[in-house]
């Protein structure tokens, strides 16, 4: 058991350090490498579109996928109630430094993006310990 939190450990730390490159790089480094063309993001799938309201589902997977290593790896520590702040705070910071950052810019349906896919996973996480409780 402790070899697979090891691992979920690994990943977590290997996601963040991933995600705050992509998120500070001035341009698109997967446009870059995919497309020739550092201008350019690419795009997983479409925006989730809710009346006025889009939500980028390229940030949605990110944070999905981030927030879920993050609860693997700290879920049975003490750790796991700053797990959930950090990844909220990683969240709108990052999206912010778009604002300063040459090439990038700040978003509102990205932003909703990343705390979406934050929320999905705790909000989940949440239901789950609370049922296997029970």
């Amino acid at each position: 058991m402790k070899k697979i939190n090891n691992f979920f450990k690994i990943g977590f730390y290997s996601a963040n350090i991933i995600l705050i490159t992509l998120y500070i790089f001035p341009g698109s480094i997967l446009g870059c490498f995919l497309y020739d063309n550092c201008g350019l993001q690419p795009q997983i799938s479409k925006d989730l579109i809710t009346g006025d309201l889009i939500i980028s589902s390229n940030h949605i997977y990110a944070f999905v996928l981030l927030t879920s290593l993050g609860v693997f790896s700290f879920h049975n520590t003490k750790k796991i109630n700053f797990l959930i702040v950090y990844l909220f705070l990683l969240s709108i910071i990052l999206e912010l430094f778009h604002i300063i950052i040459p090439g990038r810019e700040f978003e509102r349906s990205d932003i909703f993006g990343n705390i979406l896919g934050v929320i999905m996973v705790i909000f989940s996480y949440k239901i789950v310990i609370r049922y296997v409780k029970t």
